[in-house]
């Protein structure tokens, strides 16, 4: 039966990735129909990165403590009416509203979708992670073929979220977590170890990469062919999601903290390649190896501070991406409209931070599954 809750997480996926990976096609399409420029639309942005992360934890604690059932099927009529009540409005501030609020439900429902995987396979944790969030590359893979040739945003987003209403409540009315076998200290715990700051931080300024890519290639590659163009946008979320998997088990091979490292290595250089504007290379790069970085940290998050309070745990860990999500997308564009090296070497900065942070949560991490004989 675990597997098919597997089956289920990686469609959830699917619909929840149509917020972040198919960004980048509704946002130019949001900006003509809204009247707007695109900083504002950005904004909308910036809003879904902070309120699916901020409720991802408060979700996660419901689902921890009374099983996953119905607070994802409330997610998922959040999700879907963010998508259709979206079609329906002509003010981009009320779109704000509409937006934040399927984007609560998106947050949970990657939260309770991921840790499916996490709290059922504790051994192949890094594989089964990476197969879940497959979907969340997947399903924008999919949908921008036929996206690019959408002329507005409102029929788009009118059937996705019916298709979202039809088809989620009904897989989520089957879902539970393991009754037995969990372990693990609580989140109120778990956060007052310096050692969960300090990989917070790694996954903040990694991720900022992949954020710039999801939210602003839009504009950042406006001057590009029309047919690179469609094929980077396209590329990019498939990219994010077929790697998943693999690199979820090479890291049951190798260790999660090493592969880490690995996927850090590989955004840097992506947003080298960005400053270079190489831009295949970048968006091939950082969409391979960005693409597994929270799946892999959220199985490191499992390992090291255990699987009983894991949908809580995460839920607070990733509200690091409403902070990456602010810089990656609100806080870049304003520099880019500055000037576009200084956003570039923004991003490739930030790359730096965060392998930085990275080798100092590695030595920390190592430690703790290393004691060494004195200790």
């Amino acid at each position: 039966m675990k597997r098919c809750y597997l089956i289920i997480a990686l469609l959830v996926m699917c619909f929840n990735s149509l917020y972040q990976y198919s960004w980048n096609v509704f946002e130019p399409l949001l900006a003509k129909g809204f009247g707007v420029e695109i900083v504002s639309v950005q904004i909308a942005f910036t809003l879904f990165a902070v309120f699916s992360t901020t409720f991802q934890g408060i979700g996660g604690y419901f689902a921890d403590r009374d099983g996953p059932r119905n607070v994802s099927i409330a997610a998922a009529l959040m999700s879907a009416f963010g998508f259709v009540a979206s079609s329906l409005v002509h003010s981009i501030y009320l779109f704000y509203v509409i937006w934040s609020i399927g984007s609560i439900g998106e947050g949970i429902l990657y939260g309770i979708a991921t840790n499916l995987a996490v709290k059922w396979y504790s051994g192949r944790r890094g594989f089964a992670v990476g197969f879940v969030s497959l979907g969340f590359g997947l399903g924008s893979s999919i949908a921008n073929i036929f996206l690019e040739k959408a002329s507005e945003f409102r029929f788009p987003m009118m059937f996705i979220g019916l298709a979202e209403l039809i088809v989620l409540p009904l897989l989520l009315s089957f879902v539970k977590y393991p009754s037995s076998g969990l372990t693990g200290e609580r989140p109120s715990r778990n956060i007052k170890n310096p050692r969960f700051w300090i990989l917070y931080l790694s996954f903040v300024f990694g991720s900022i990469p992949l954020i710039v890519i999801s939210s602003s290639f839009g504009f950042i590659g406006s001057k590009l062919p029309e047919l690179e163009f469609a094929v980077l946008v396209s590329i990019f979320p498939l990219l994010s999601g077929i790697s998943r998997p693999i690199i979820g088990a090479i890291s049951d091979a190798i260790g999660r903290p090493a592969s880490v490292l690995l996927i850090d290595v590989a955004i840097f250089i992506g947003a080298l390649f960005l400053v270079l504007r190489n831009f295949i290379f970048a968006v091939v790069l950082i969409g391979f190896f960005g693409g597994s970085m929270i799946s892999l940290y959220f199985s490191l998050i499992g390992d090291v501070f255990g699987t009983r309070f894991s949908t809580a745990n995460n839920g607070i860990f990733y509200t690091g991406k409403a902070v990456s999500g602010f810089m990656g997308s609100t806080l870049f564009a304003i520099i880019f409209t500055l000037g576009v090296e200084y956003s570039f070497y923004f991003v490739f900065i930030s790359a730096i931070f965060g392998i930085a942070f990275l080798i100092i949560s590695m030595a920390i991490v190592h430690a703790h599954f290393y004691p060494s004989a004195e200790r």
